[in-house]
C-alpha cells in the first residue's frame, strides 16, 4: 500500500482512514511478516498497530472502538 509515515515517522493517515504496509523482521532465527496499521477516526484520533495479518490488526481497532 506504500509508506504510511512521512519523513518525520509521523501518520499522513487521513481522518476516517486507515494505512497499512506489510514488512518482515527476524525473531530469533525466524523471518515473520508483520502488518503496520494505523486508523484515524473522523474525529482526529489515531490508533496504530503492529499485528500478524491485517484481519488482525482490523479486529484490535475495532476493539479499541468500542472502548472509545
Amino acid at each position: 500500500m506504500g509508506t504510511i509515515n512521512d519523513n518525520r515517522g509521523c501518520s499522513v493517515c487521513a481522518a476516517g482512514k486507515e494505512n497499512y504496509t506489510t514488512f518482515s523482521t527476524r525473531l530469533g532465527r525466524k523471518l515473520v511478516k508483520r502488518v503496520q496499521y494505523d486508523y484515524r477516526t473522523p474525529e482526529g484520533e489515531l490508533f496504530s498497530y503492529v499485528g500478524k495479518t491485517l484481519e488482525d490488526c482490523r479486529q484490535k481497532r475495532d476493539e479499541w472502538l468500542a472502548n472509545q
